[in-house]
């Protein structure tokens, strides 16, 4: 979400029509995406497993998505970030997450 890069489809419309509130979510992606301690990598990962092991799909595919065209980050990276996934949330969001990157990398 770096950059005003938001997910939500409906943030153009939240930019367009309530311009105070898109601002205050902007100003909210700024203070969570320092670099300070963690850099903008690792909190992208975090992200990633984040989504995963909340079994959002759309969001998920996206971070994934994200990850490999902004950082170079690898199918290999993406497995380690999902075994954490695997242990913490359990089979069906890690095998979930699995085949969008199957799908992601095969295309």
């Amino acid at each position: 979400m770096k950059d005003e890069v938001f997910f939500g489809e409906g943030m153009a419309k939240v930019k367009a029509e309530y311009p105070d509130l898109y601002n205050a979510i902007v100003g909210l992606n700024e203070a969570a995406y320092t670099g300070k301690v963690l850099d903008y990598r690792t909190q992208k990962l975090i992200a990633l497993g984040i989504n995963a092991a909340a079994s959002d799909d759309r969001a998920t595919k996206k971070q994934m998505m994200s990850a490999m065209k902004e950082f170079g980050i690898t199918k290999d990276e993406i497995v380690d970030v999902l075994r954490m996934v695997l242990l913490t949330s359990g089979m069906p969001p890690f095998t979930k997450a699995m085949r969008m990157l199957y799908e992601l990398i095969e295309k």
